[in-house]
């Protein structure tokens, strides 16, 4: 397989592996490599074309298997210089897949049911696996300052994964999220801004500052990088088919923010279908969204193809993404996989939040709460098959959220005494 290069600002090349170029996912025009997100044909986005022609199926499965235990034991198949286990990043990936009987039992499934639990990567979420493939691309084109847009996970992904690398980092968020989030994501040092309005504002202020001279050698990780970003969910794909037995689940439940991670979720299951890693057989993928900001749920219920944006109005604002770019795609795959998209209430949110910790002793945050919170109401529905084997995605840590379940707390208080305890009906 040749190499494939891509000329920095110093005219030098740098080897980006097995990606060959960027294709829109449009009108599938291609372009080299390079930081740029939108075709110059029709404006469609554009994502990362692989070679993996020359590849030996069993080959492969040797190198990744004796790999690392973090997403670059998957480097084959992912657009990284070569040589980046020799950078600082932070090495996120291979979390626990959580089998999940005790869930499964209070739910009603039957065939199997999985928790891919996010909450361990280094700063609690699985932002830490698009930004770690964001920072080797930024490092490739000779950017100085790590940027993004950030509903809060992120901004905190990228504080700590510029850090890391010695990048100066400068993130924008909306200027009401959760404390701890904003706590999160100040600590690493770099500057933290927040933005009058919503998600949507923020992005729309960072599309602008990439043509202004003042964001000159600034890589925003979700915007002129983001071909390379997205990428880094696949790796969500490849670690649940590996930690199965290199056997595709039958199900999958991931929450909708952008609707990236379930797009590239779907593109990673396919790549390793085609490059024979897994047997070819059928998956459904369903989305989950809060009510409060549910436009490809919304879209998918009326039958619609297209995504009309929403102002969101929920608790899970690591979710709230009122006009979703990968909208079209999410429902594009829905009803290719025979799955569905489906949206919870803030009251379920927190129920199913309370439910998998109870259960299976890991405290989601509000994301987490609307994919177990979707599953449950998915299998009500009959839409869910209760005997076949179900994955589901817990993107973060519940500390993240605390707001969320902030009426939690004591069971009692009482007095240093065996019979104040027993008084406390507790004995």
């Amino acid at each position: 397989m040749a190499v494939q290069t891509v000329a920095t600002s110093s005219e030098s090349t740098v080897d980006l592996g097995p990606a060959a170029a960027l294709s829109c996912r449009e009108c599938g025009h291609r372009v080299p490599l390079g930081p740029v997100f939108a075709c110059e044909e029709c404006f469609g986005p554009l994502e990362i074309a692989y070679d993996f022609s020359a590849y030996d199926t069993e080959e492969l499965r040797r190198r990744i298997e004796a790999g690392p235990a973090n997403i670059w034991r998957y480097a084959p198949l992912l657009p990284v210089p070569a040589d980046v286990a020799g950078k600082p990043n932070l090495n996120p990936g291979w979390t626990k897949l959580v089998k999940a009987d005790n869930l499964a039992r209070e739910l009603g499934v039957t065939g199997g049911l999985y928790v891919k639990d996010d909450s361990g990567n280094p700063t609690h979420s699985f932002k830490d696996r698009v930004v770690a493939q964001a920072l080797e691309a930024a490092r490739a084109f000779g950017f100085t300052t790590l940027s993004c847009s950030s509903t809060g996970n992120l901004a905190g992904a990228v504080g700590a994964a510029a850090a890391r690398a010695g990048f100066r980092s400068c993130v924008f968020i909306p200027h009401d999220l959760e404390q701890g989030k904003v706590v999160m994501a100040a600590v690493y040092g770099g500057e933290l801004v927040g933005i009058q309005g919503n998600y949507d504002d923020v992005n729309r202020f960072c599309s602008e500052l990439i043509g202004d001279p003042a964001g000159e050698g600034w890589g925003f990780v979700n915007v002129n990088l983001r071909p390379y970003y997205a990428e880094g969910s696949k790796t969500l794909a490849y670690e649940i088919a590996e930690q199965l037995g290199w056997r595709l689940p039958d199900q999958l439940v991931v929450p909708i923010a952008s609707g990236s991670q379930l797009t590239k979720i779907d593109k990673g299951l396919q790549e390793l279908i085609r490059l024979g890693l897994v047997e070819d057989r059928p998956y459904k993928i369903f989305g989950a969204q809060a009510e409060g900001c549910s436009p490809v749920s919304t879209a998918f219920k009326a039958g619609h193809d297209v995504v009309r944006p929403q102002k969101p109005n929920t608790i899970a604002k690591s979710l709230a993404i009122g006009n979703p770019a990968d909208g079209p795609y999410v429902l594009d795959i829905a009803r290719r996989t025979g799955g569905a998209v489906e949206d919870v209430t803030d009251e379920q949110i927190v129920d199913a939040i309370k439910l998998l910790a109870r259960t299976e002793g890991i405290f989601a945050e509000t994301a987490g709460g609307v994919t177990v919170g979707v599953t449950r109401k998915l299998l009500e529905a009959g839409l869910l098959d209760p005997a076949k084997t179900t994955v589901v995605l817990n993107t973060g840590d519940g500390l993240k959220t605390l707001d969320a379940v902030a009426g939690t707390g004591l069971t009692a208080t009482i007095r240093p005494t065996l019979d104040s305890f027993r008084e406390a009906g507790l004995a």
